[in-house]
This record gives structure tokens, sequence and C-alpha cells, in this order.
């Protein structure tokens, strides 16, 4: 395959998880100024199927059709006022958060206990910012941001983070960027 062709399906693998991410966004439990969603697992499998360098893309069309105004966040919303709300600072940290667990992957040889660590860095990543957002952002103490914010969402992580790993080590194979593919190198 030359590699325009494989830059191509590279692109289209990245915007296919951008949407599956706006799907796991309607997949949504209001618990508070935060809900329960499943996009942030898509963000994990981002950085796991495609890599460091298009899971970072994906997650850029993600975040770009939410500011855009495309309804791709929880509950149906988009705009760029979502990033000024309870929950701006988790949506910010997606791209870094897809770089980062591919990156770990990358240099872990996609071994599952590489991929989990991955997951559970970028997990803290995004609470590590999205947090202190809330908390900043709703006028909430950082005791109760992280009582509203963070605690809840810990058995979930643990579930994402297993479901995702599982998933990853079984879409990998049929994967374009596999570990040895010549794109993700570059």
């Amino acid at each position: 395959m030359d590699a325009s062709t494989l830059r191509l399906k590279c692109m289209i693998h990245a915007a296919l998880m951008a949407a599956l991410t706006a799907v796991g966004a309607y997949i949504a439990i209001p618990v508070g100024p935060v809900p329960i969603v499943l996009q942030n697992m898509f963000v994990l499998l981002a950085g796991l199927l495609l890599g460091s360098r298009w899971g970072l893309v994906s997650m850029g069309i993600y975040v770009l059709a939410g500011i855009m105004g495309l309804p791709v966040f929880a509950g149906g919303t988009g705009g760029v006022g979502r990033f000024f709300g309870p929950t701006g600072g988790y949506l910010l940290t997606y791209p870094a958060v897809a770089y980062l667990v591919g990156f770990i992957s990358e240099k872990g040889g996609h071994r599952v206990v590489t991929d989990v660590f991955a997951m559970m860095a970028g997990m803290a990543l995004t609470y590590a910012v999205g947090v202190p957002w809330l908390a900043m952002v709703t006028g909430m103490s950082l005791t109760k941001a992280v009582a509203v914010g963070l605690i809840p969402f810990i058995p979930g992580c643990f579930i994402k983070v297993a479901a995702a790993a599982f998933i990853a080590r079984a879409m990998r194979p049929l994967m374009i960027l596999s570990p040895h593919s010549e794109l993700s190198r570059n």
C-alpha cells in the first residue's frame, strides 16, 4: 500500500474514532455538574489504536467539531461555551490524553500492562486538569470538586480501562496503524 493510501486510511480511522467519541458522549448519566460518559473510553482507545500522532489528530477533530457547535459533547451539546463550563477542563485534555496514551503504549511495545499504565496516566491527566477547572468555574472548593468531579468516577474509570484494554487487544490486528505500520513511525 502506498504512503498516500495509507495516510488516507489513517485519516478515515481518526475521523471514525472522533465520531465514536461523539457517540460515547450521548451515553451519559447525569450525576451533577459532570456527567458519567462513555466518551473518555474512546479517547483512551484513540491513543491505543491510532497511536500518539493519529490519536492526537482524532481527538483534535473531536474537540474542533465541538468548538464549531456540532452536538458532540455530553447531552448533545456543542459550542465554545462548553469549554467555559464545568466540563471544559476535562474536554480540553482529550487530545493530550490520546497522545499520552498512544506514546506510552508505543514505547511499551503495546503490551497489556503498559496499555493499562498508559490509560491510567491518561485518566490522571484528565482529572488533574478537569477537577481544578471544575472548582474554578463553579466556585466550589477543591475538596468539593474532588468529591463531585473525581470520586464518583473512579469505579467507572477502572471499568473503562479494562474494557478499552480488551477492545484494543482484539482490534489492533485489524488496524492499519499496527506497531509495525510505517506511518505510525513517522
